[in-house]
């Protein structure tokens, strides 16, 4: 399949954000730290950086998709980052329809979709092991897609912004692992073979190797390989609005014999979750209503409908807790907050919405 844009530059961040303005601006901030200003920037109307060394230098281009937020995002960007292209929606995307608009708009042979609430390592390496900076997470990244033709995806080791870390190399769930990953169950049996398996508990995480998907904060792409996967709107399936998109673009991939490559060496930080958390609500309906999305995709027979009766059981379940509480005078305020969440919830039924269907603020 041709390409959607032409190439003109190696590589197009894509950063999709929502009112976190602050956040947005230490990751822009980031990569102005790993790259600098290219010659010849002007090429096809394009404000181009270079990264990596010099003698090999490589070129970038970053654009920002505001999902009609309302923060100072539309206003600060432009003044402070003159060489990022800023998208500004008249209504939010989602986290799907947000990166496919930004690729619609890209240029590189690579693309690499990454968060707002993400800042790419490199001073900051030196300061989470007590070194010396290391090479930035961007040329370590982009080297090793760039010396491997059959590779689709790199992703870096996460870390929180207390410097810990994020596990983010995983396998893809199998019909259980719904019912134990992110669910009461998994939070009564942590150590369940199913969420260990799927968060690759046996691999050292400072190991570099081939994994089924990468968490969705930081993916470095190949724009070959999403050509040969993408949907009609782009690489993302548009009918996940937010979470689980990764995982299913990963499985598409992989059933096309893409690679699919955890590299720790790189190393991004990441706040994670600072724009869904807005909305508790919306958060927990799009996470549930994605995860029984890719089992209706991906799995046959009655996984599906047993996973969805089985998420709004465990917030029917969570809602009379709420209201016991509640009569009981136990925080009030809190409790009320919460009755209403699960409430929106269960309203929901968890159903996706229709392909290509704008939906509220998550």
């Amino acid at each position: 399949m041709a390409l959607f844009t032409p190439v003109v530059c190696d590589l197009s961040i894509i950063i999709v954000s929502w009112n976190v303005w602050p956040l947005l601006e230490g990751c822009l901030r980031s990569i102005e730290r790993s790259s600098r200003l290219a010659a010849g920037s002007a090429a096809m109307g394009i404000q181009l950086r270079s990264f990596g060394p010099a003698d090999a230098a490589a070129t970038l281009e970053v654009i920002v998709v505001d999902n009609a937020g309302s923060d100072e995002t539309v206003e600060r960007l432009p003044r402070l980052f003159p060489w990022v292209h800023l998208i500004a929606c008249d209504t939010n995307l989602g986290f799907t329809r947000g990166n496919n608009h930004g690729y619609a708009a890209s240029h590189g042979r690579y693309v690499y979709f990454l968060n707002p609430d993400t800042e790419l390592a490199g001073e900051l390496s030196g300061k989470l092991f007590g070194g010396q900076p290391q090479h930035d997470s961007l040329s370590i990244l982009y080297a090793v897609i760039d010396a491997a033709p059959d590779i689709a995806v790199v992703g870096p080791q996460l870390r929180y912004g207390d410097s810990t870390f994020q596990p983010s190399a995983r396998r893809f769930p199998t019909p259980a692992t719904g019912f134990f990953e992110s669910t009461w169950l998994g939070w009564l049996w942590p150590a369940n073979p199913w969420s260990q398996r799927l968060h690759m508990r046996d691999w050292p995480v400072s190991y570099s190797h081939d994994v089924d998907w990468l968490v969705g904060a930081a993916m470095l792409c190949r724009r070959e390989a999403l050509e040969e996967v993408r949907t009609l709107q782009g690489p993302f399936d548009e009918r996940f609005f937010m979470y689980s998109e990764e995982v299913d673009l990963c499985r598409r991939l992989k059933s096309h014999a893409w690679r699919i490559v955890y590299v720790p060496a790189a190393l991004v930080i990441h706040y994670e979750g600072k724009s869904s958390e807005q909305a508790s609500a919306a958060r927990h309906i799009h996470f549930n209503t994605s995860k029984v999305l890719y089992y209706t995709k991906w799995f046959a027979g009655l996984w599906p409908a047993l996973l969805r009766s089985f998420l709004l059981l465990e917030f029917r379940i969570q809602l009379w807790i709420e209201q016991g509480k509640l009569l009981l005078g136990h925080k009030p305020a809190l409790r009320r907050q919460r009755i209403d969440t699960y409430r929106q919830v269960l309203r929901s039924r968890l159903r996706p919405q229709p392909e290509g269907r704008t939906q509220p603020n998550p």
